[in-house]
């Protein structure tokens, strides 16, 4: 059965999308089966893996409301060899729309519980807000993977976050867990990143991940081609570390 994973945080501009998408092609890399799962109505991940929103026949809108199932509506990203369930604009209407059903936070659940027998990893891309698609994903999902810039507000912002998943995993999902934070867009000749990145490991001791994400032109050009980072410049040092990070994250896995 699939890992789940949800990459969030609050602040947006942090490579969330970045992270799932080069993540997602870096794990496909070392041979494992994943399901990306697009929740932004920006369809920012969908298009990052080669994917038109604009020519959907089914996405993840249609899935939560009832009218396909992940099955239906998934696309197999050729240029990241991994599964897509895709999203675009609709996706935020989505919000009004699941208020009036019932178990409004576990639809994205169970209707992954369906296809994920088929998956290793199920990597949930996630709005930078605390909205009813974020719930969906926390509710799905078995653990946060958080991406962090090495700056004094990603450190604000990320105790919101934690209480957040705390409250989720008291009354929604308790096998929600922080599965570790991730350095981001990281600069080593910036003395505030390092200060920053020893604060996260002082605090989180094991909870930060070795692997550290350089800030890297490769990665910011790749989404303009349709590809991932990892495969647009497999050489690069952003693709070659989310390859690492996603070796680390298989370690982890089977030490959990």
């Amino acid at each position: 059965m699939a890992k789940i994973f949800c990459i969030a945080n609050q602040k947006g501009g942090v490579g969330k999308t970045t992270t799932t998408v080069n993540l997602s092609a870096g794990l496909a890399k070392i041979g494992q089966r994943v399901l990306l799962v697009d929740l932004d109505p920006q369809g920012n991940a969908t298009m990052g893996a080669g994917i038109n929103k604009a020519k959907l026949r089914a996405s993840v809108y249609e899935v939560l409301l009832g009218m396909s199932d992940v099955a239906a509506a998934r696309l197999a990203s050729e240029a990241g060899k991994f599964d897509v369930l895709p999203a675009n604009r609709e996706l935020a209407g989505a919000e009004v729309e699941m208020v009036e059903l019932e178990n409004r936070e576990k639809r994205l659940k169970d209707a992954l519980a369906l296809v994920a027998a088929e998956y290793d990893f199920i990597l949930i891309d996630c709005p930078p807000a605390l909205s009813m698609l974020t719930l969906n994903g926390l509710c799905a999902a078995h653990g946060v993977i958080i991406p962090m810039q090495c700056e004094y507000y990603a450190l604000e912002g990320l105790s919101d976050l934690v209480n957040t998943i705390k409250k989720v995993h008291a009354n929604l999902n308790p096998e929600l867990s922080i599965i570790g934070l991730l350095r981001v867009m990281f600069d080593p000749r910036m003395t505030l990143s390092q200060q920053v990145s020893t604060q996260l490991e002082q605090h989180f001791g094991d909870k930060v991940f070795k692997s550290i994400i350089p800030r890297n032109v490769r990665l910011a050009e790749a989404p303009s081609y349709g590809m991932p980072g990892v495969n647009f410049d497999v050489a690069s040092k952003g693709a070659q570390a989310y390859i690492a990070f996603g070796t680390e994250l298989v370690e982890r896995i089977k030490s959990m």
